[in-house]
């Protein structure tokens, strides 16, 4: 994801890890002694308005009904979906400020979804005005550049640009032959692995960047994964591509491929550079940008601003040509941003337990790279990856006696040393996991939902969520993750 650049993700597990930090200086002097008593205290009582295990079943539930929905009830699912992700997200968010008295969490998922769906909104509405146009032969090894392509190109702009500048002229060129394995094999590798390498690629990793971890260390280790998996998915989408003989064309004589690549609306790029550079305008790191304050954290607003007006603008003086060709329209983006809603509304029950649990003696003994690299791929494919990559690392680090909160701290912790056991290894599988593994399901990452939307615009039959899951994910990614768990972090051997 889940889901573009979410950064504001001080969850219940960041209080924890507080709360642990403030332990530690009770002996320094009287006064000192007093607030950190206090603090103790305040966390030991918001404890009591932890969610119990049931309240995870809206969640469950939603996930459910967007499985079985398009399938066994496809006409009162497509009409009906936001008034039941509304309802589902609003059971789970009144039961905290009502019942918990718990406003800490309703409120953190509020940011991280502005967040969210403003850069998705700005990604989606500026690539819908640049018209790419690839007038080649729909040859295997040409699907194979362009996947390639996207996947260093999402290290630019995100998964979700490159995944919204590209699917519509990779569905285009297939057009005469395109299938849905078409498509799935570019949310595994454009809108997920490919944003392997840089912290703009996917949002757990940029969190990483504005925790402590250098920009360049995702490119440093993450680089032979990537390149490993993204050359696995290759090779085999280039052999069921080959197999596909498909003619839609029904007869009609086609023109001869110029071989040329056009662009259209070219303008629009300035728009994403703008959306992308504002992601950096985070409060959190650059004091001079102006924030809303909560419960001492800083909230940005400005950042979120300039993404949704680059969007409204780019779609204003977009080309009208770029926009005709593409077909735009914002359906796509009004689906992911209601099931989003329910998503961010019911899995804050699901992230506190995960976390509650990773930060636990249980948990903390648990934790090795093996570990780290199975829960929070496993758990990122069903619930919001960047969230899931804090919790984890949070764990992770804890285990070792240091704190996520603390620069310094995780700065030394990506650089591994005498300081702390495997940390390196340990970061590693956390950042791989997390990126990897969203796309096992169609909501593991925000672009996953869109692309799929987009292609069944164009009237191509994408398969259910549990279709998705039993006949891609199941047969292709879990024996490549297999893979990439058995040479990078079990046996090591790169």
């Amino acid at each position: 994801m889940r889901k573009f650049f979410i950064l504001f993700l001080l969850l219940n597990t960041a209080q924890l890890s507080v709360a642990k930090t403030s332990e530690t200086d009770l002996n320094s002097n009287h006064t000192e002694t007093t607030v950190g008593l206090d603090s103790v205290q305040s966390d030991a009582e918001e404890a009591h308005h932890h969610a119990p295990a049931w309240t995870v079943i809206p969640f469950v539930l939603l996930l459910l009904m967007i499985a079985t929905g398009p399938l066994f009830y496809e006409h009162f699912w497509h009409k009906n979906y936001p008034i039941v992700a509304c309802v589902l997200a609003a059971i789970v968010v009144l039961y905290y400020l009502f019942i918990l008295h718990n406003h800490h969490s309703p409120v953190h998922a509020l940011a991280e979804y502005v967040q969210f769906i403003a850069l998705l909104s700005g990604l989606f509405i500026a690539s819908g005005g640049i018209m790419i146009e690839v007038d080649k032969e729909a040859k295997p090894m040409t699907n194979v550049m362009i996947l390639l392509i996207g996947a260093l190109v999402a290290n630019i702009i995100g998964t979700t640009g490159a995944s919204m500048l590209l699917i519509r002229p990779f569905i285009r060129l297939n057009k005469n032959r395109i299938k849905p394995y078409h498509i799935i094999f570019f949310i595994f590798m454009v809108s997920n692995i490919g944003g392997s390498l840089t912290p703009i690629g996917d949002p757990p990793l940029f969190l990483g960047f504005l925790k402590g971890v250098p920009f360049f260390w995702t490119l440093e280790h993450n680089l032979i994964p990537w390149l490993f998996a993204s050359s696995i998915l290759a090779i085999v989408f280039f052999f069921v591509d080959k197999k596909n003989k498909a003619d839609y064309s029904f007869g009609e004589e086609q023109a001869t491929p110029t071989n040329k690549i056009t662009f259209t609306g070219t303008k629009n790029f300035a728009w994403l550079a703008v959306i992308v550079g504002s992601v950096f305008l985070d409060p959190n790191v650059l004091d001079w940008v102006p924030a809303i304050t909560y419960e001492g954290q800083k909230f940005s607003f400005v950042r979120e601003i300039i993404m949704l007006l680059s969007g409204y603008l780019s779609f204003k003086f977009a080309d009208r040509k770029a926009i005709d060709g593409n077909e735009f329209n914002f359906e796509p983006i009004r689906e992911v941003a209601f099931i989003f809603v329910g998503i961010f509304g019911t899995m804050m029950p699901a992230l506190e337990l995960v976390g509650n649990f990773a930060q636990s003696d249980a948990g903390a003994a648990m934790i090795t790279p093996n570990t780290l690299f199975w829960g929070t791929g496993l758990l990122s494919g069903f619930l919001d990856n960047a969230p899931t990559y804090i919790n984890f690392l949070t764990a992770a680090m804890a285990s070792q006696g240091a704190s996520i909160n603390s620069l310094a701290q995780v700065i030394d912790f990506s650089q591994g040393g005498a300081v702390f056991t495997n940390s390196i290894l340990s970061l590693k599988a956390i950042s791989v996991a997390a990126v990897f593994f969203g796309s096992m399901t169609y909501i593991g990452n925000g672009p996953n939902f869109m692309v799929k939307s987009i292609a069944e615009q164009v009237g191509i039959k994408m398969p259910s969520f549990f279709g998705y899951i039993i006949r891609f994910s199941i047969p292709i990614l879990l024996p490549l993750f297999l893979l990439v768990w058995l040479v990078f972090f079990y046996w090591g051997i790169l």
